[in-house]
Parts: C-alpha cells; structure tokens; sequence
C-alpha cells in the first residue's frame, strides 16, 4: 500500500477531526469507511494493524500510526504547510497541554449523550448473551459498554457527563478570552482547535448547544469552524448523528437532512 490511508468510520468524533487535519493539510488520501455496527473495526485484518479495536488509523506508506491526538501531530510534522502548531517550544507546549485536557474531560464525556440518544437501540436490539459478547470484544471501550448496558446510562451518568462537558467549554472560552481569538490560541488555527471541534460539533447535534449560551465567542468559533474548507469536506452526509438517525433529528426538533 503506498501513500495515505485513513481506516475510520464517518460518525467517530477521533475520525473526524483526522479528517480535518488532512483536509486542512490538502493531502491525498485514501479513505477506508468502517461500520462499526458491524463490527469491521474488529476483524483480524483491522486489529492487526490496530489492536485496540477502534477508529481512526492511519497508513502512511508501509507505516501506521494509530490514536487520533497522535495523528493529528504525526501530520503536522510531516506536512509542514500549513503549520498547525505554534512557534516555539513553549506554545507546542501550552497546545499539547490543552490537547491532552480535551482527550482527558470533554471527548470521553461526549459519549455519554451520544451513546443514549443516538446508538442505544443498536444495543437494544441484542439479546444479552450478544450485547455480552460484544463487550467483550472491545479492547478499550469493554467497561464503558458495560456500564451503559442495553437500557443506556442512568441519569447520574448524563449529569456527571453533561458537568464534564461544561468544565469542557468554560476551559475553552476561556483559552479563548485568553487568546483574544478567534482561536484557542489566538490568530491562527491550530491542532488544538482541530482536538476541540468534533466534541462542539457534536454537542450542536444533539442539542446541547445551550452550554455556550453565555459565551458567545464559542458560538463564533463555531461558525468560523464550519465556514473552513475543511469542514464541509470532512462533515460529508453521514457524519452528524441527525443525518444517520432521521428519527433522532425529528425527536430534537430538527430539519431533515438530504442525502
């Protein structure tokens, strides 16, 4: 295989900020759409170029390069134009900081809601001895499977998520306010906001768009997000949860969306 490959799956919040940075970067690639309902992210073939079962991975010639937040930076050191990371040691610094807090609070607590109001009745639909099975068979998210289980996480789990998701974007407008913007770090887009815009793309989605309600400069970050080139290349049909669950988008109160 020569050249890029990106092994990812059209909804995954990791895929698609990858999707971004490549796009971003203008690069060629190849791209390789999982179902993960189907469970293509667990076949022999796939583990064994990622053994931790999940999107995205990335094939650059013979090598492979798995975890998103590592990606991204693999890219950007590769492909220097444009830069997506700021000069000087001690501002990469301050990126990768912000970067491994939005790995570690807003990113994991996305899935929370995302899990219950969009991919629950995929589980539902299991007898326990499958849903079982299925935990099983996930290198890194078995716990998190378990715990939501086929009636989906209990109120406590969404408000613990849903606090971790308002820590999430009370950091980042004040990064912002910090900055002066228009983005995290200032007047130039970089990977951090990229690590970011899946989790606030997401939130938009699926109506919790209220958590920015006093922050208006998150709300214009947003729209600067979406008004890239990147964006609409990367948001392609298929990749918002309103556009694969139609019921979904009618339940938040939606427009249906065109194919």
């Amino acid at each position: 295989m020569s050249g890029l490959t990106l092994h990812n799956a059209p909804q995954s919040t990791c895929s698609q900020r990858v999707r971004y940075t490549l796009h971003t970067k203008g690069l060629v690639f190849q791209e390789n759409r999982l179902d993960l309902f189907s469970g293509d992210q667990l076949k022999p073939e796939y583990l064994a170029l990622n053994p931790n079962g999940v999107v995205p991975t990335l094939q650059d010639d013979d090598a492979v390069i798995i975890d998103s937040a590592v990606i991204m930076e693999y890219l950007d050191e590769t492909h220097a134009v444009p830069p997506l990371s700021p000069v000087g040691p001690l501002a990469r610094a301050e990126m990768r900081s912000m970067m491994r807090f939005i790995d570690e609070v807003p990113t994991p607590a996305v899935r929370v809601p995302s899990y219950n109001l969009a991919f629950l009745p995929h589980f539902q639909a299991m007898s326990e001895e499958e849903f079982q099975a299925l935990c099983d068979s996930k290198p890194l998210r078995r716990e998190f499977l378990m715990k939501m289980g086929r009636t989906g996480f209990p109120e406590q789990d969404m408000n613990e998520a849903t606090a971790r998701l308002q820590r999430g974007v009370d950091r980042m407008a004040g990064w912002l306010q910090g900055s002066g913007g228009p983005w995290i770090m200032g007047a130039h887009l970089t990977l951090a906001d990229i690590a970011m815009m899946p989790v606030i793309v997401r939130l938009d989605d699926i109506g919790m768009e209220t958590l920015w309600d006093d922050y208006s400069h998150v709300a214009r970050w947003l729209e600067l997000i979406r008004e890239t080139q990147a964006y609409e290349k990367t948001y392609y049909f298929g990749a918002l949860l309103t556009e694969q669950y139609p019921d979904l988008a009618e339940r938040l109160g939606k427009p249906a969306s065109a194919a």
